[in-house]
């Protein structure tokens, strides 16, 4: 049987646990809601989504499926955000590393999205699957040289 979201999260903080991450089971509900159901996940961990090291209160759970990359995270009063990044729409991704903690920004055609607080032991694990998978898939969006 698959684990759900939110054990992935649970077995991530437990490996990593200087990355900072709150309210994991509500921002993993959120991603889980709207995973399609041809969507496995393959990898998920937490972080905070913005780039301010003193901001520690938009935790979120990201999620690389078969298909995108969720970005989920529960509002403490009402609703959600949740940002979805396709093979297509990726760009680049840049790790920063520092004393303690570190970022991922993940580069898309509309926008920088800029993953941090995460222990830096972990960063080098969600690049490689993060890049691997973006890589492999975008090769299928390049068109093939036309025959003459």
């Amino acid at each position: 049987m698959e684990d759900t979201v939110y054990e992935r999260v649970l077995k991530f903080k437990y490996k990593y646990p200087f990355t900072v991450g709150w309210r994991l089971k509500k921002n993993s509900n959120i991603v889980e809601r709207h995973l399609n159901p041809d969507e496995k996940v393959l990898y998920a961990f937490i972080a905070q989504k913005n780039d301010n090291p003193f901001n520690m209160i938009t935790s979120a759970v990201v999620a690389l499926t078969n298909k995108r990359l969720l970005v989920g995270r529960k509002r403490v009063v009402f609703g959600y955000f949740l940002d979805s990044i396709t093979p297509d729409m990726f760009n680049d991704l840049k790790v920063a590393s520092g004393v303690i903690w570190g970022k991922i920004y993940i580069d898309t055609i509309k926008e920088l999205v800029v993953l941090s607080n995460i222990s830096k032991d972990a960063l080098r694990e969600i690049e490689t699957a993060i890049s691997s998978y973006m890589m492999e898939e975008k090769k299928k969006y390049v068109s093939s040289p036309k025959e003459d």
